[in-house]
């Protein structure tokens, strides 16, 4: 019993999460190694963007996310916007061999065969923003832009101190996630689909996890649908969950902090972090830190914001303009607080 709570099955590579939801087959472009990438395109058309923009979705969310800016001020910019399934969500083909590097080159491969450009802007969201960080080491050279929304952190990362960590409860937590999700996946997967845990609509409504505008947005939103126990019953779900859930926060072959400024040569700040002040999820104080280590990127923080903030009003039009113009929204601008060596 020991020995099989630590076996998987073979993956079905050719079966992609959710497909049994789904009525209507999504746009797919074919990549290189073979799998299938869904996507979806918003905005202004290819022929009269100004600017390009690929969004990257978070854990257990999709290419039909809204990213909330008016359609007003994206005709205005001239914004062009591509949302993607990461492998192995929606209807993009899973990854067996997913890493940091194949996120960067999904990406760069859906731009190349979309035609977008030489040069495009990345917006990465919550844990979609290991990707985003992938980009910044693996293919500088094609980035116009950077903005991550409430970005996942590594709390393996070697530049992070200790005395920043070593009380922080979600340290400990991802590490026995990522030990069951590692040694005992078979286990795992029985233990988050029994009817005793708490549902899916439980988890949404926990003050452990969301302030009071999180929980009051989760009330307008569909939530998280992937990681309900009826979907998370189905193997393909669970392994694409797991299998992204190990590249976040196992460990990097780059530390983040220790990158350089990809764009020396610019006037304003191309590289964005928006942050809420209130989030639960991702420790506000972590990635001050990270702005402060790495003076080229521009710290922004919603004050009662928790960690749904990608889906607070007004929000996304100040990412579009501090990211495409160089403006900042001084509501946005952070506290000061006391620094961490």
């Amino acid at each position: 019993m020991a020995y099989q709570a630590t076996q998987l099955p073979p993956p079905n590579h050719n079966e992609s999460l959710l497909d049994q939801n789904y009525v209507e087959v999504s746009t797919r472009i074919k990549l290189n190694d073979g799998r299938y990438l869904a996507y979806r395109e918003t905005g202004v058309t290819k022929d009269k963007a100004k600017h390009s923009i690929i969004v990257v979705h978070g854990f257990g969310s999709s290419k039909d996310m809204n990213f909330p800016a008016s359609q007003e001020l994206i005709d205005e910019l001239g914004v062009y916007i591509l949302h993607y399934d990461r492998a192995g969500y929606g209807q993009s083909d899973p990854n067996p061999k997913r890493s940091l590097k194949s996120e960067a080159h999904d990406i760069e491969e859906l731009a190349d065969q979309l035609h977008i450009g030489s040069k495009f802007h990345v917006i990465g969201v919550s844990m979609g923003s290991y990707a985003t960080w992938s980009c910044l080491n693996y293919i500088p050279n094609r980035l116009a832009g950077v903005a991550m929304i409430a970005p996942t952190i590594n709390y393996e990362w070697p530049s992070l101190p200790k005395s920043l960590v070593k009380d922080d409860y979600r340290k400990r937590l991802v590490k026995v996630a990522i030990w069951l999700a590692k040694y005992f996946p078979k286990l795992l997967h029985w233990w988050v689909s029994q009817k005793w845990l708490p549902s899916n609509s439980v988890i949404e409504k926990n003050p452990a996890f969301f302030n009071k505008r999180d929980i009051e947005i989760l009330e307008r939103i569909p939530g998280f649908p992937m990681l309900t126990k009826d979907n998370l019953r189905h193997k393909v779900v669970f392994d694409t969950l797991r299998g992204d859930w190990m590249i976040a926060f196992g460990n990097w072959e780059f530390d983040p902090i220790k990158l350089s400024n990809p764009f020396p040569h610019s006037n304003k700040s191309s590289v964005h972090i928006w942050q809420g002040y209130e989030d639960k999820v991702v420790p506000s104080q972590i990635q001050r830190f990270i702005s402060e280590k790495l003076p080229w990127i521009q710290y922004h923080e919603v004050v009662d914001g928790g960690h749904l903030i990608v889906h607070y009003s007004g929000l996304g039009e100040a990412i579009l303009k501090a990211l495409l113009l160089g403006e900042e929204d001084i509501s946005y601008k952070p506290r000061s607080s006391k620094s961490v060596s």
